[in-house]
């Protein structure tokens, strides 16, 4: 007799076609509905102090909502976000790449890099890159101690805008290279070497086989740092860029003496980001992990220990059903 059942046999029946059939009833938890009852009474009490509470003012959060300059900063919280993780996943696999590289000025250059991007605030970082035209009022190429070809102005080629992008994406960058290079390591060398005794070279082994399987270790820790980066760009104040939702919404609320509605505001425009980009990490997830036995919902994927042998029987490439036990 397990924990969790309580069998008992049924008298046999004419009309039950099995015999001494055992019906079981679950073990009676109060303890979960005791708690279920606490958790909604705490939620209840909650939303009812955000609904009556006349200091979150919400006729003004309506008002404010779809206002044109919250719109706009939202936009450029979106191209931010995208632009800044864009370049920093490009970043990231050239620095794994350099990890694992055999030569060692590149895995100097990679440690060094991540050593000083994660070891510094990101405020501060930004702050710098504000800073930049001060630091350095003319930017040139050419040969080191040696002659320039081309001279410009740094304000005239690193505005705010791009001082706040270059800012968050090298910072990101440093964290997602040991993101790329766990999920590199996670891969079995034996097939690398499989792939090279048939000839395939480098660079395709490591699109073709390498990070096609990498990505499902990859991919969740990405969709967190995606969300991070989010949140992370209403710190570009110290650049300064004035355009991005928080001091947009924080400007509306100064001018009209109303901070906490506008606040809120904010809030709700970085949850309806957060929980699309949820959605999106989630498929991408069930997508990269197929075959895997980590996937669940969705058509044709397994869930448990048994997933991967449901996807070669749903893939149709055998004859017989394996997931069946087979006695000699």
């Amino acid at each position: 007799m397990s924990d969790s059942t309580s069998p008992t046999h049924a008298p046999a029946s004419g009309t039950d076609p099995v015999p001494n059939r055992i019906h079981a009833r679950p073990v009676p938890r109060p303890g979960r509905l005791v708690a279920a009852v606490v958790v909604l009474v705490l939620a209840a009490m909650a939303a009812n102090a955000l609904i009556t509470n006349d200091a979150f003012r919400w006729d003004v959060v309506w008002l404010y909502l779809r206002d044109t300059v919250v719109l706009r900063g939202v936009m450029w919280t979106l191209i931010l976000t995208f632009g800044s993780m864009a370049l920093a996943i490009v970043l990231a696999i050239t620095l794994a790449m350099m990890r694992r590289s055999d030569n060692p000025i590149m895995r100097w250059v990679s440690w060094a890099w991540i050593w000083f991007f994660r070891g510094t605030p990101i405020y501060t970082q930004l702050v710098f890159w504000g800073l930049l035209a001060v630091l350095y009022p003319r930017l040139s190429l050419g040969i080191p101690f040696g002659p320039e070809f081309f001279t410009f102005r740094t304000d005239d080629v690193i505005t705010a805008f791009w001082a706040a992008l270059l800012g968050l994406a090298l910072n990101e960058s440093a964290y997602l290279a040991e993101i790329v290079r766990a999920g590199l390591t996670s891969v079995d060398p034996g097939q690398t070497e499989a792939a090279k005794a048939l000839g395939m070279k480098d660079g395709k082994i490591m699109r073709r086989v390498v990070l096609p399987q990498a990505m499902r270790v990859i991919v969740p820790p990405t969709g967190n740092e995606t969300i991070s980066m989010l949140k992370t760009t209403s710190l570009v104040i110290a650049v300064p860029f004035t355009l991005e939702l928080t001091y947009a919404t924080s400007a509306i609320g100064n001018r009209i003496f109303l901070p906490v509605p506008l606040l809120v505001i904010a809030a709700l425009w970085y949850l309806l980001i957060t929980s699309i980009l949820m959605v999106g990490q989630s498929y991408l997830e069930q997508y990269y992990g197929r075959g895997f036995g980590t996937a669940t919902g969705g058509r044709g994927r397994g869930k448990g220990p048994r997933g991967k042998q449901a996807a070669i029987a749903a893939a149709g490439t055998v004859p017989v059903d394996i997931t069946k036990e087979v006695t000699p």
